[in-house]
């Protein structure tokens, strides 16, 4: 092989290969060298070699090539059959255990899912069935913002959802409004798609049509728990509101928080936390920030306030009364 660029099924025919191939019928033969680029024309066995010179290939008729490319096919079919009905055999008994003590068809009310991957697997199940509404809670994740793959994934998800005249309603933390993956997600989508901002949101939830909902099951989000109990699921949808009502609009019309004595709203946010005696790295991590942008925020709200230690940044905090006034 050339370039370790020809991979794909053993029996298969690349379009690399279809084209030797062609080829090898026009002109009566090819080249050991020139089918180095498609070795699996010789796995194939769409090529020999001539008698008289081994370096010589010759094409079999390709009645000869289609009918060995279908009964492979057909052996692949007979084999997944065979592999299905032992998976059957194998699960007969184990289903009889597992409907000893839970009503045949019930849906489980509360399930753990292993893995992020199977996670994302039953968001995506449960959007497919969803008709009314997505209730969204995202935290950061700095991870996910890297991944091009991920958020093009959840692009499509999404407006396939709102193409079946469903609602989509997001709560995200304030340092993410002008992220460019932010904007060119709700630019893109189109239908009934609302999104506000928060300094703080919980963990990750996302409730589909108020009967299933999804939160993490670790700290590192690897597992996540599938809820379907109602007075869960109310609890949730509850939550969700409150937290609503306080957040501000981002899409489709953005609002911005008032600056009150040179104090910014972000400002405001790291105060609250300040006072509360947090590190920079908690601050940083409650608000959806790396620490150095944290420290930066921190600088300026002390130079504001006249501040020349981090002892008397509280004091001065709390005696400016920028934490009493809504913002």
């Amino acid at each position: 092989m050339t370039g370790g660029t020809h991979q794909h099924r053993g029996d298969e025919l690349c379009e690399t290969g279809l084209s030797l191939y062609a080829r090898a019928l026009r002109e009566g033969h090819v080249t050991n060298d020139q089918v180095s680029t498609a070795p699996c024309l010789i796995d194939l066995g769409f090529l020999h070699p001539a008698i008289d010179d081994l370096n010589r290939l010759e094409p079999v008729a390709p009645a000869v090539a289609l009918q060995r490319l279908l009964r492979s096919s057909d052996d692949r079919i007979a084999d997944e059959r065979r592999r299905g009905q032992r998976l059957a055999e194998a699960f007969e008994p184990l289903m009889r255990l597992g409907t000893r003590d839970v009503t045949s068809g019930d849906t489980p009310t509360l399930r753990i899912l292993s893995s992020k991957r199977r996670t994302g697997q039953a968001i995506e199940e449960a959007m497919a069935e969803g008709t009314e509404e997505l209730l969204a809670i995202q935290p950061h994740d700095a991870h996910v913002a890297k991944r091009p793959d991920i958020l093009e994934g959840a692009m499509k998800r999404d407006q396939d959802f709102l193409q079946r005249g469903a609602r989509i309603r997001a709560l995200y933390q304030h340092t993410i409004r002008h992220a460019p993956y932010t904007r060119a997600r709700y630019e893109q989508l189109t239908g009934d798609v609302e999104a506000r901002t928060l300094d703080e949101v919980t963990e990750r939830l996302i409730v589909i049509d108020r009967t299933v909902a999804f939160i993490p099951a670790s700290a590192d989000r690897s597992l996540a728990l599938e809820v379907r109990h109602p007075a869960l699921i109310a609890y949730f949808v509850n939550t969700f509101d409150r937290l609503w009502r306080l957040a501000t609009p981002m899409h489709p019309q953005a609002v911005h928080q008032p600056t009150l004595n040179g104090i910014t709203p972000r400002q405001r946010a790291i105060a609250a936390l300040l006072i509360d005696g947090h590190t920079d790295s908690v601050v940083a991590d409650r608000l959806g920030m790396n620490v150095r942008t944290a420290r930066v925020h921190i600088a300026k709200l002390a130079a504001t306030l006249g501040s020349e230690s981090r002892a008397q940044l509280g004091y001065l905090i709390g005696q400016s009364g920028i934490l009493d006034r809504e913002g």
